[in-house]
């Protein structure tokens, strides 16, 4: 049930299991969320909602989306549910929180590049907010990412469906194509992953409301030894107790013992410098627990010389790390990494002691030895699997046992005192033999066995001499257990009743099948071009560009100001990120009366509030008609279309459009935007951006198909990777055309003048003869249809 979200090759539940973990979450007071957050195919509207229908109906407490049209839609048709923003949705300002907020979500998780300061600025919005703390941090700004779909035969990240291409080694090169050596750091995209244990009081502080682990698509021993190590941390802060260092320490092996590329806490800090990446490998580090001291062949009599076992060896290593029984043991050579095998640990064993293991063959001295998976963590994992009931709820428990009345127990829960349920039984009698005493009620009625509760304390109302049956004491007590569950689930049932009675959303839903006919398409159809300089703007517009569109960055390079952007024609570009920082370079560029073209919703806001009109970049995606309708009443005057878009999906949704739509039709699609830069990887890194020689040289990444990825990065350190081929879809301007696109941009931001004249020109010619009723010319040698007819996943 869970195909709508941004693990899709996990395994997802079925509606039973999915209702019953619901109802053992909640007994033990734990909110369920679902993820939907990925990019929504027009098509998908109805499914999913019906799919968050579901859900909900069968207990989830909120769900968690990236999709704004799909968000306003539940907004819409259920505005009963909880609705908490993506990371994917790249929320990362006090402004973008806002608008969340007026837009009536109940949580934002931030972008994960966030600083402490900078969570801390955000949380005067009155929102909750949610912080990434653990697990595997994305390269690229989350929600930005195209690479795997560009490199990866359309496998799209913003689909859940991403191949992890940033995890490969590349090869750094310059701009004669020459290889630049960067040995030992040949994977420039794959960062280690977030640990912020031991910021944990600093993040309740900047005001996070939640913590985000990494857990889906994990092992069962990942997941409980990540949480519970959290849990005994966050205990700690949230009681103003210090952790001992002995907890500490126990806390932090417990972290290295599971999967893991080290860790790193650097954009918590504020930095994105080389120590966050893990450059020579991708594949789990685990803990360094020691050394090999000394290997030897074990010697195997009658066996062939190439028989593997007469390569075998034992192999002794000094330990820095205590091991326990059962762990496996990773042996690797720092010199040759490629280099390696496993063992595991036959015995429990102290730090400062040696251990002899069996080796597939012998390794060198001062071998590091890792540990790689830990026994005591499967075990622990594997308990709480086993348990009926993984946590009891702890309940105030209150008897009264008074003669002549009728014996009744009252269950509290200690968490929520609006959970209270009473049964009744009996009427309490005089004694026959032996009188009741209190600790007789306290034992019997404290038997709480096989129900979700655990007595916390207890208040017996006894009169003396009173006597009764025990059993009639369990029914009693069983009986308040069942009204107490009943009570606690009350709520689910009643919204699944509410929910079940709306009509179907396969009609419901704002998809373009739910729209009359199309209207006319618009006639005015304009050739746009992204510039780097002013005369690439002016060489594009004698090639016959209508619109020329530069970034913030550019037009400052050009000396041009705000004021002036209007008066020469150009449309200035804002980022896709526009953080705290960034506010005071970006934000006077959206001028009352003038045009921007925006790339997250905090500058859709901005736009709004200073009375600018609003061009949808394509990183901002819109793949359904509810997010065309959603960004058109936010005040969007033009929406360019994703490239992972195909040309039916266009079809299918731009007739529908009120606002402009366009779409790129040539030029190298941005991949990836990062704040780490680049260009680390070779190891030069001066540490001021704008003194930076590599900077203004041209370098490329070179992936393990032959494929090469040009760089660029900015005067603040971001980078920005594009695809290996440019595109060329003039060939589908007259479909472009028929279906309401009226605005063709070439992004010249890789070209020089004399390519930039050239392609405008091809899409001059291309517009033209479409709307003269000819066919174009064919595709450009060297260029590609992107994502236009193969699709995303």
């Amino acid at each position: 049930m869970g195909e709508f979200n941004a693990r899709r090759k996990a395994d997802n539940f079925t509606d039973d299991t999915f209702e019953a973990a619901c109802r053992m979450a909640h007994l033990a007071g734990t909110r369920v969320y679902v993820t939907v957050n990925i990019a929504i195919k027009d098509e998908e509207m109805g499914d999913v909602l019906e799919l968050i229908r579901r859900c909900a109906a069968l207990g989830a407490d909120a769900f968690i989306i990236q999709d704004w049209g799909l968000f306003f839609e539940v907004k819409r048709l259920m505005p009963q549910l909880e609705t908490h923003i993506s990371t994917q949705a790249n929320i990362h300002d006090k402004r973008g929180a806002a608008w969340c907020r007026e837009a009536d979500a109940d949580r934002v998780t931030l972008s994960r590049e966030l600083s402490l300061e900078e969570i801390d600025d955000i949380s005067s919005v009155d929102i909750d907010l949610e912080i990434f703390s653990h697990g595997a941090i994305c390269f690229c700004y989350s929600g930005l990412c195209e690479l795997s779909s560009f490199a990866c035969a359309g496998r799209s990240a913003n689909r859940g469906m991403c191949a992890q291409p940033c995890r490969l080694p590349y090869e750094v090169l310059d701009a004669s194509g020459q290889v630049i050596p960067t040995p030992g750091r040949e994977r420039a995209l794959c960062p280690r992953d977030n640990c912020t244990i031991d910021l944990l009081p600093q993040l309740l502080r900047a005001g996070a409301c939640a913590l985000k682990l990494e857990g889906r698509m994990k092992a069962a021993d990942y997941v409980h030894s990540i949480c519970s190590a959290y849990r005994a941390q966050l205990d700690d802060v949230l009681a103003g107790k210090t952790p001992s260092e002995h907890d500490r320490t126990l806390r932090s092996r417990q972290l290295k013992r599971c999967f893991n590329r080290d860790f790193t806490s650097a954009y918590q800090h504020g930095i994105s410098d080389d120590s966050m990446m893990s450059y020579e490998r991708s594949n789990n580090r685990g803990q360094i627990v020691g050394s090999v001291v000394a290997s030897k062949r074990v010697v195997t009599h009658g066996l062939a010389p190439d028989d593997r076992r007469a390569r075998a060896g034992i192999t002794r290593i000094a330990l820095t790390e205590p091991v326990g029984k059962g762990d496996l043991l990773e042996l690797r050579h720092d010199n040759e990494p490629e280099k390696f095998l496993t063992a595991i640990a036959g015995a429990d064993t102290p730090a400062g002691e040696q251990i002899e293991v069996r080796t597939a063959r012998v390794m060198p001295a001062a071998c590091i030895v890792r540990l790689i998976r830990s026994q005591a963590a499967l075990d622990a994992a594997s308990a709480a699997i086993k348990r009926d009931i993984p946590r009891k709820r702890m309940v105030d428990i209150h008897v009264s046992a008074l003669l002549g009345k009728p014996f009744s127990v009252t269950l509290t829960c200690l968490d929520d005192p609006t959970f209270s349920a009473t049964a009744s039984g009996f009427t309490v009698e005089a004694a026959r033999t032996r009188a009741v005493a209190k600790t007789d009620l306290i034992e019997h009625v404290g038997r709480m066995g096989s129900s979700p509760f655990e007595a916390a304390s207890f208040e017996v109302e006894l009169d003396n001499g009173c006597g009764m049956s025990f059993s009639a004491v369990h029914k009693v007590r069983a009986e308040a257990c069942r009204l107490l569950e009943e009570k606690m689930l009350a709520g689910y049932a009643q919204r699944a009743h509410e929910l079940n009675t709306l009509p179907p959303f396969k009609t419901a839903a704002l998809t373009a099948a739910s729209m009359d006919a199309a209207p006319s398409p618009a006639p005015a159809a304009k050739i746009c071009a992204t510039v780097t300089n002013l005369a690439a703007a002016k060489a594009a517009r004698e090639a016959g560009a209508d619109l020329i569109y530069m970034t913030v960055d550019s037009l400052v390079a050009e000396g041009i100001s705000p004021q002036d952007v209007q008066n020469l024609g150009i449309i200035p570009i804002l980022d896709e990120i526009c953080r705290k920082a960034d506010h005071d370079r970006l934000d006077a560029w959206a001028q009352a009366g003038g045009t921007v073209a925006v790339g997250n919703i905090s500058e859709l806001s901005l736009a709004h509030l200073v009375g600018a009109t609003a061009e949808i970049r394509s990183c901002l995606p819109v793949h359904n008609l509810a997010c065309i309708r959603a960004m058109e009443e936010h005040g969007a005057s033009t929406i360019w279309f994703s490239p992972e878009l195909t040309l039916a999906e266009i079809e299918r949704i731009a007739p529908h459009a009120k606002a402009a739509c366009g779409i790129t039709v040539m030029g190298k699609p941005r991949v990836m935007t990062s704040e780490h830069c680049i260009l680390q990887v070779m190891n030069r890194c001066v540490h001021d951006c704008s003194r930076c020689q590599l900077r203004n040289q041209s370098f490329s990444l070179k992936n393990i198909d032959g494929k090469v990825f040009p760089i660029r990065t900015d005067i603040h350190g971001r980078s920005r990777l594009y695809d290996a081929y440019p595109l060329d879809l003039t060939p589908q301007i007259p479909a472009f055309i028929a279906c309401g696109i009226t605005r063709f941009a070439i992004d010249g931001t890789l070209l020089d003048i004399e390519e930039l004249s050239r392609y405008v020109a091809h899409v001059k010619r291309a517009l033209t003869v479409s709307l003269e009723g000819r066919k174009p010319a064919r595709r450009l040698p060297g260029t590609t249809s992107g994502c236009l007819f193969v699709g995303v996943s």
